[in-house]
């Protein structure tokens, strides 16, 4: 899809009150799109609103979802629809964090991250696809991923569970809407500088401030922003890329998954006892 030029088009994007997905959002608007935007902080994503309105470019229209909620988030593709008859691109981006493994992560814990980071793709996909079919104009969709989507870790035993899922989903809807003229790309980054370190949830030992502070100064001594990922969105969707690892890290995952998964995992143990000890969990 040729993002060069966008007016007239327009992009959905989830999530869009902060991080990767207000900057996706502002770099569309950038390009003449329409936006039509949503979180769940309603305060947040009409900042972001007032953002793009201040570009004077495209159309934006923002509303306040949880992408969970089944209910509110048909009421909010009848007021989308109502305003366009298909959207042109769909970002399901919103997503939260789990912080722990397996044994200390409590069913109300799974029901909170899987509503968001799947439910909410899975929603996102059935209320807005078909609409993009039936026009027959063909368009894009970006469903955000994470490094974490193919190269798992003991303490993110419940974020990558979603975010497998979201790169499995993807690959089905590439090969099932290419003949329809619609990409899909999985977006997955690395470590993004973005405020999901400090909204998430920790669990079991590692629910502790020493260990959130030591995750929060990782982020931001990384150093690689949600804006830098925008461009990189608009570049893979440009490319039609299937998947679009996002940072050098999320390369080099992609890669040693793929030709060296046996040293891949290795790698990955040493660096979870290592950091296990910066937390002073051993």
């Amino acid at each position: 899809m040729d993002v060069s030029n966008l007016e007239g088009r327009t992009v959905l994007v989830t999530g869009s009150g902060s991080g990767i997905g207000r900057e996706t959002a502002l770099a569309f608007a950038h390009r003449g799109a329409d936006l039509v935007l949503c979180d769940l902080d309603k305060e947040r994503v009409a900042e972001t609103e007032e953002a793009i309105r201040a570009l004077g470019r495209g159309d934006v229209w923002s509303q306040q979802v949880d992408v969970a909620s089944e209910e509110q988030m048909h009421g909010f593709a009848a007021a989308v629809h109502e305003r366009v008859e298909a959207v042109d691109v769909l970002m399901n981006n919103a997503g939260v964090a789990i912080g722990g493994g397996f044994l200390d992560t409590a069913l109300e814990d799974w029901e909170w991250i899987l509503g968001i980071n799947l439910q909410g793709v899975i929603l996102g996909c059935h209320l807005f696809l078909p609409p993009m079919v039936a026009r027959g104009r063909g368009g894009h969709v970006i469903n955000v991923s994470s490094a974490a989507g193919y190269v798992a870790n003991e303490s993110l035993a419940a974020y990558s569970t979603t975010k497998f899922a979201v790169l499995g989903l993807s690959e089905a809807l590439r090969d099932e809407l290419g003949p329809h003229q619609i990409g899909v790309t999985t977006v997955c980054p690395g470590i993004i500088n973005t405020p999901i370190t400090r909204a998430a949830r920790l669990v079991g030992p590692i629910a502790t401030h020493q260990a959130r502070h030591e995750m929060i100064q990782t982020y931001e001594r990384r150093n690689y922003g949600p804006e830098r990922v925008a461009a990189n969105i608009l570049r893979a969707v440009q490319r039609n890329r299937g998947v679009a690892p996002i940072s050098p890290e999320a390369w080099l995952l992609y890669y040693m998954k793929r030709l060296a998964p046996g040293l891949l995992a290795r790698l990955s143990r040493r660096v979870s006892d290592r950091s296990r000890r910066r937390m002073g969990l051993d």
